[in-house]
């Protein structure tokens, strides 16, 4: 989705968790999904529940150009979640049916291998571990239920790149 705005509406598309990725090469440790987590979870913890989301406008502030909006995903946390909204962002839920979206990440090849080369049930595991919170007392964790429920707009994104287009634009009156 964040593409699509970016190439459509000119909006700037900032993948949090390649934030995420750059930290753990930084560190010297693998990049998977787990480390991802332990990372977003430290930087909410030392800097705020918002700190993804800061760091994207940050960016976009200091943009070589200016741009009709940002767009800043995966938004994985509560906390997060609330900071876009608090601070006049939408939210907006994307989903489509597990197989769908584990066929598009095995097709994608966005040069993440060995983050992406696992099976379905690998996949699904991952997904379950971050669709609850690990620790319910821990806001820095995540918790994409949490934030599904948050979600200002919810898009479906199970069929073509054009429909999603369309769903989005409607949705987001673009």
């Amino acid at each position: 989705m964040g593409e699509l705005l970016a190439q459509k509406h000119n909006f700037l598309f900032i993948s949090v968790s390649d934030l995420l990725r750059i930290e753990c090469r930084k560190r010297g440790i693998e990049v998977s999904r787990e480390n991802l987590r332990t990372v977003s979870s430290e930087w909410r913890r030392e800097f705020g529940l918002g700190v993804l989301v800061d760091k994207a406008l940050e960016l976009a502030e200091n943009a070589p150009q200016s741009y009709a909006g940002v767009v800043a995903s995966p938004m994985r946390n509560v906390g997060e979640a609330q900071h876009l909204k608090d601070i006049g962002g939408t939210l907006v839920w994307v989903d489509a049916e597990p197989r769908i979206r584990y066929e598009r990440i095995q097709v994608a090849n966005r040069g993440r291998a060995a983050e992406d080369n696992k099976t379905y049930e690998q996949f699904l595991a991952e997904e379950e571990a971050e669709m609850h919170p690990s620790d319910p007392n821990d806001p820095s964790v995540l918790n994409m239920a949490g934030v599904h429920k948050l979600a200002d707009v919810a898009v479906r994104n199970d069929s073509d790149i054009q429909t999603l287009q369309r769903t989005i634009d409607a949705a987001l009156d673009l």
